[in-house]
């Protein structure tokens, strides 16, 4: 069995709202005075059953952060845990709209998780970026707005602007003119899809919002013409298997087709996307994978390596992180 702390690992689809802690949401919440025993059990643990009540819960602990410094340590906790497990770089999805509910400023948002971040970075050297994301089924104009922001707002680590939210809300279309704006200021694009929508969900990210980056992306395997294109094209998927199997789209990992569409030439990600809420973390993703699908060393070395290759970050940095890669595999 492989020990997962010795792969140097980097990840590049998680919220970072639903990273949180329970240990933190519970602390933070009783410090403002919020009430959060029907999301959060005896045993530290999110409760939920399903895809809308788990949307419910993420919310719930969600606003629990209400001030910049609750959020630089939500980035700092976070960022500390991924270099424990042996990450050397890591993108967070930020969630604007969540800031604009707890009555802060995109630009407070940002330097509260920046500064977060380079404090984890000072101590653990991980690098970190960070990826505007828009909802879907709030609508064009919202997501229009967010896009707006991040371009009239810029941070050196907002680097990407992504899609999220509900994929069988809104058709890709709506959103082309958010994407564009994103793709001629400069950052890098990415949009949630073949998730809980089919693969028709993918091949129309892929032509409206004209993204190099797929979140989940795995229903891709339902259509043997759009995986070969996938790989073709070189299109990266942000695969999260843990999340796939607790909010049901897979009932196992062995029935998961992450380790089909690497064998098909698509290039895979390893994820954990929303990690306490479902039981996981990086490291656990990268484990799991290796032992259900006997995944080698030298595999898991490639999936860093992809999402090194794939990452939002300025070149230098990128070369970086290889070369810390690289002297892992000597």
């Amino acid at each position: 069995m492989i020990v997962p702390v010795t792969v140097p690992k980097a990840e590049l689809h998680c919220h970072i709202e639903g990273a949180a802690p329970p240990t933190l949401v519970k602390r933070l919440a009783e410090q403002h005075g919020i009430d959060l025993s029907h999301v959060l059990n005896g045993n530290g643990k999110f409760i939920w059953s399903d895809f809308s009540s788990f949307l419910k819960a993420y919310d719930a602990a969600s606003a629990v952060f209400k001030t910049p410094s609750d959020y630089a340590l939500l980035s700092e906790t976070y960022f500390r845990m991924l270099a424990a497990e042996g990450a050397i770089y890591g993108e967070i999805f930020i969630s604007p709209d969540h800031a604009q509910a707890a009555g802060l400023s995109y630009r407070s948002y940002v330097e509260g998780l920046a500064a977060g971040m380079e404090r984890a970075k000072t101590d653990t050297a991980i690098e970190g970026r960070m990826i505007a994301i828009g909802v879907r089924h709030f609508g064009a104009a919202a997501v229009e707005r967010v896009v707006k922001d991040v371009i009239g707002n810029p941070h050196p680590l907002v680097t990407g602007f992504g899609l999220a939210g509900d994929e069988r809300s809104g058709h890709p279309a709506n959103f082309a003119k958010a994407f564009r704006m994103a793709s001629e200021a400069g950052l890098g694009t990415t949009a949630h899809a073949g998730e809980f929508a089919g693969p028709e969900s993918i091949v129309a990210a892929l032509e409206f919002l004209r993204v190099k980056r797929i979140g989940h992306g795995v229903r891709a395997i339902e259509d043997k013409d759009l995986v070969r294109r996938l790989a073709e094209e070189g299109v990266v998927l942000e695969v999260c298997p843990g999340s796939n199997i607790a909010l049901g789209v897979y009932t196992h990992l062995r029935f998961h087709p992450v380790n089909i569409l690497r064998r098909e030439g698509v290039k895979i990600t390893i994820n954990s996307d929303d990690p306490p809420f479902f039981g996981t973390t990086l490291g656990r993703e990268y484990a799991s994978v290796a032992d259900t699908f006997g995944w080698s060393f030298d595999d898991l070395m490639s999936v860093t390596r992809t999402a090194i290759e794939a990452a939002f970050c300025d070149p230098a940095t990128k070369n970086r992180l290889l070369v810390r890669l690289d002297s892992a595999a000597r």
